[in-house]
Order: C-alpha cells, then sequence, then structure tokens
C-alpha cells in the first residue's frame, strides 16, 4: 500500500475551500530562544483547533454516496472525533464517535455539539475500538481510523504542500508521531518536493511506538503524558510502512521539555498549544544541537488543552524560571518577625502569595518558628537579589 504525492495534491483540491489555509510564519523570538530559525505553521487554528480535520474530510469526500447515506463510525477520545464529526454532519453524513469513559467531559460535549452520536463504551481507547468495530459490523457503517489509512494520511500530507509554499527553502520538519498518520502524509508530501529536506519524528518518552518498531525493540509504554495526543501505544502498521524510509531519526521527549514549549506557545507566539501539538517545538529545546542554524518547520498541530492543565503548565514554568518560589526561613518565635520579613520582601518588589507556618518541625528550637513563604518576583536574577537581602537582615532563607 503506497501513498503518493498525486495522492496529496488531488486531497488538497478537494479540500480547498473546506478547511483553513492557516499561516506558516517565522518566529524571530522562538528561534533566538532555540538557535534554529523556526517557522511555525498554526493548525490550532482549524475550526475545531487541530490538523485532524484535513485527513477526515479527506475520507469523507471520497466515500460513496451510499456509503455516505449510511454514515461513519469512528472510536476517539480527542481531535479526531472532532474533526470528523464536524466535517461528517457539515456534508450531512450521519457520524457515530465511541469514546472510553474517563473521556473528558468537555471533549465529549464538544463532538456531541457537532452533531455525533457520541457512544461511551470501555475503559481504554482498545475497548472502544473494539467496541466501535463492532457497531461498523452491525449497521453497515464506515469507520475511518485516526490514522492508518491511506486516504486520511493523504489529507494530513496537505500540510506540507502549504508549508513548502509558503517557506520553499526550509531544511528540516519535526514531526510529532503518534499513530504516524501525520509524518507519513508530510513526509510524502515533504520529500517529493525537495529529496533533501530531513524529517524528523518527536515521540514522548513514555510513548515510543515508533522507535521501538523501528529498533526491533518490545519495550512498554504508558503513563500520564501532557502529549496525550500522540501517547499511541503502537504505531500503525500502514503508516510506520509509508513513513520508515523518509525518517532520519526520531527523538523522545520528557515531559518537562513538552511543558516548557506549551508554556513558550502561549507566552512568546500568544497562542494555545496543546502537548503533542508543541512536541516539535519541544525537539528543538531538548535537542537543540541537531536544528541549530537549520531552516526548521514545526506544525503546531493542535491547540486543544484543558483550561486547568494550561493554567497548571504556565504556573509550573513559572516556578522553573524561579518567578515564583517558596523561602523557608526559621527564626525566634516573637511578634513582629513575619512583620519584617515581608517587609524586606515588600521594600525589594517582591509580592507574597503565601506563608505557612511550623512550630512542630523537630529540627526547629522551641522557642523558634518556621515559615514558608511563596513570592513572586520578575525572574531568577530578582529573586537571588531579595534572598541576599533577608540574609543581610539575620534571616537567611532556604529555597524549598
Amino acid at each position: 500500500m503506497t501513498l503518493s504525492i498525486d495522492d496529496i495534491r488531488a486531497a488538497a483540491t478537494r479540500l480547498a475551500g473546506h478547511i483553513e489555509r492557516t499561516p506558516c510564519r517565522y518566529s524571530k523570538t522562538l528561534s533566538e530562544i532555540t538557535g534554529a530559525q523556526v517557522w511555525v505553521k498554526f493548525e490550532n487554528l482549524q475550526f475545531t483547533a487541530a490538523y485532524k480535520e484535513r485527513g477526515a474530510l479527506n475520507k469523507l469526500m471520497l466515500m460513496s454516496d451510499a456509503d455516505r447515506a449510511k454514515g461513519v463510525i469512528a472510536a476517539s477520545a480527542g481531535n479526531h472525533a472532532q474533526g470528523l464529526a464536524y466535517h461528517a454532519t457539515r456534508l450531512g453524513i450521519p457520524s457515530t464517535i465511541v469514546m472510553p469513559r474517563g473521556t473528558p467531559f468537555v471533549k465529549v460535549e464538544h463532538t456531541r455539539a457537532h452533531g455525533a452520536d457520541v457512544v461511551i463504551e470501555g475503559e481504554t481507547y482498545d475497548d472502544a475500538y473494539a467496541h466501535a468495530m463492532q457497531l461498523k459490523e452491525e449497521r453497515g457503517l464506515t469507520f475511518v481510523h485516526p490514522f492508518n489509512d491511506l486516504e486520511v494520511m493523504a489529507g494530513q500530507g496537505t500540510i506540507a504542500l502549504e508549508m513548502l509554499e509558503d517557506v520553499p527553502d526550509l531544511e528540516i520538519l519535526p514531526v510529532p508521531i503518534g499513530g504516524g498518520g501525520l509524518i507519513s502524509g508530510v513526509g510524502v508530501a515533504a520529500k517529493a518536493i525537495n529529496p533533501d529536506i530531513r524529517i524528523i519524528g518527536c515521540e514522548p518518552a513514555m510513548y515510543p511506538s515508533f522507535t521501538n518498531k523501528m529498533r526491533g525493540m518490545t519495550g512498554q509504554s504508558g503513563g500520564q503524558t501532557i502529549a496525550e495526543g500522540i501517547a499511541v501505544k503502537q504505531v500503525g502498521d500502514i503508516t510506520y510502512s509509508v513513513a520508515r524510509p523518509l525518517v532520519e531519526d526520531v527523538l523522545l521527549l520528557e515531559e518537562p521539555f513538552i511543558e516548557r514549549a506549551v508554556a513558550l506557545y502561549c507566552n512568546v507566539e500568544k497562542t494555545v498549544a496543546e502537548g503533542a501539538g508543541a512536541a516539535a517545538l519541544a525537539a528543538l529545546l531538548a535537542y537543540p544541537e541537531r536544528f541549530r542554524g537549520k531552516k526548521c518547520g514545526l506544525i503546531l498541530c493542535g491547540g486543544n488543552i484543558d483550561t486547568r492543565l494550561l493554567a497548571s503548565v504556565l504556573t509550573r514554568e513559572l516556578v522553573r524560571a524561579q518567578r515564583i518560589i517558596s523561602l523557608r526561613i526559621v527564626g525566634d518565635d516573637r511578634p513582629g518577625l513575619l512583620a519584617t520579613v515581608s517587609r524586606v520582601i515588600g521594600e525589594m518588589g517582591g509580592n507574597i502569595i503565601e506563608v505557612a507556618h511550623n512550630r512542630l518541625a523537630l529540627d526547629v528550637p522551641a522557642k523558634g518558628a518556621e515559615f514558608d513563604v511563596m513570592i513572586e518576583t520578575r525572574d531568577a536574577q530578582h529573586t537571588q537579589e531579595i534572598m541576599d537581602a533577608l540574609r543581610e537582615c539575620g534571616y537567611p532563607p532556604r529555597a524549598v
């Protein structure tokens, strides 16, 4: 089974006018931070905030009238569900989406709002998939796989056509890998246009499915990753056969780099990225020597992140940058101690967020007091200046 540039160009013609022709823009600040020359393809600007619309819509538009009348079905807890539901409804095609229990309520409701019949079944994706296949047989529906389908892959490949039309001299494309649909389509299109362009895969370290298959390993996959959109335990067999000859290497990403990438997109580009959507930028942060000085095209492939998770990521980034820090101070348990410490912090321009006392710690004198002060500062240097000022006043702090 093969995928050609002609398939992808035909898909682009089909999709024209039905999806967003998203911008691919140069980022001066991200280029300075990473050492690479960074262009970002903003696929989070699609209507459902993810690139998955492309493949789903291409598949729908290739169906016969008879199959359209019967309807489509998919198993998904994320962006594929919303993209398929939205375009199926728009084209008048009935859609059923099977989601596992535990799928975030907001995703269930968004999928329903796009017109799908949502069925909640099973504890895991595999359970939901098995139930979807059962319903497919019972009802005569067309199953639309999220990645392991050549027509879906062709739709995803249209991203590369647009990127290389906007920036023809891109040298390297770090592409997120989950099931492999995106890197397969993008790899075929990019290599056909420029055989010298380099394709690098990006996987969360907890889910190295493509890496394991590439190296003939049987390592375990699993864990709580912020990049749940590409947390796939087994890459597709069709996607792997298409992508493997095109992929130079696959980089495994630890969680702090993915978190930092999400925060950078928010703080630098003023745009929202989910964990999977930020994976390509995370690769530049984790492996800067692989990309330094190169013209890199990053696909920000999705922006559907839970708002509480986004808030947590942004706060954790402040902690990493030492703009939020907890200082532990031990002193005499007498009136005015906290007021003195607060005055020093305030005069230095720090903002106290929280104070917690601990008089029962056995490593503190019986007539002493220990308390933690969480403060907000401008940066790491400002934090150090506040710590030095407290030390000079006789209250040496310890970061905790």
